[in-house]
């Protein structure tokens, strides 16, 4: 018994030696830091948490809550948007991984009184329904012409020299916008009525 009450001592003796000696710890969260952006043409100036997700510093610091928040692990595509003409899913980045880039969401698209034709295309074929999706899958169908035009292939693209454009090519690219209303017939039509506009 006294082995043990000795050994319990000792333990307790080295425990607060070892605390002493050890460097303090921030109690404090991180510290906040400077990012720029350039959204949707205009420049930003944002102090924020190194944490902070692109979404979240899109949605809530400068309030532009088109870019919708669904699963936040970056199956769904709700929070689709443009950075430096590619799309990627904003919940799946952090915001200071893009200082000094350019950021364009859906709300830089197009305005009510000046809607951008895919927005136009979503209305007329009723690419939509609860809209939740909606801001996320224009914003990446806009990215997938800009694609094919650039002669980036997908996997389903048989010839890489020259890409046909083909229900199955943008079924395909946009297959990680998910739509829970099953609008998808109707938003591969709005696609293809936007590239045969453009042919016009």
């Amino acid at each position: 018994m006294r082995g043990s009450a000795a050994l319990a001592a000792s333990t307790q003796a080295f425990s607060a030696a070892s605390a002493a000696s050890a460097p303090a710890t921030k109690t404090k969260g991180a510290s906040m830091i400077p990012v720029e952006l350039t959204v949707n043409g205009r420049e930003t100036h944002l102090q924020i948490d190194p944490r902070t997700t692109l979404l979240d510093a899109l949605r809530e610091h400068l309030h532009l809550t088109g870019t919708k928040k669904g699963c936040d692990h970056g199956q769904c595509g709700a929070c689709t948007v443009i950075v430096e003409g590619r799309r990627i899913n904003s919940c799946l980045t952090l915001a200071v991984m893009h200082d000094g880039e350019k950021v364009t969401t859906i709300e830089g698209l197009g305005t009510t009184d000046a809607l951008h034709p895919m927005q136009r295309a979503f209305i007329t074929h009723d690419g939509y329904q609860c809209g939740y999706c909606t801001p996320g899958q224009i914003c990446s169908a806009v990215a997938v012409l800009d694609e094919i035009k650039a002669g980036i292939p997908s996997h389903v693209t048989a010839d890489l020299d020259k890409i046909i454009l083909s229900d199955a090519e943008l079924q395909e690219r946009m297959s990680g916008n998910i739509c829970r209303c099953a609008a998808y017939p109707n938003i591969i039509a709005a696609i293809n009525d936007v590239v045969e506009g453009a042919k016009a």
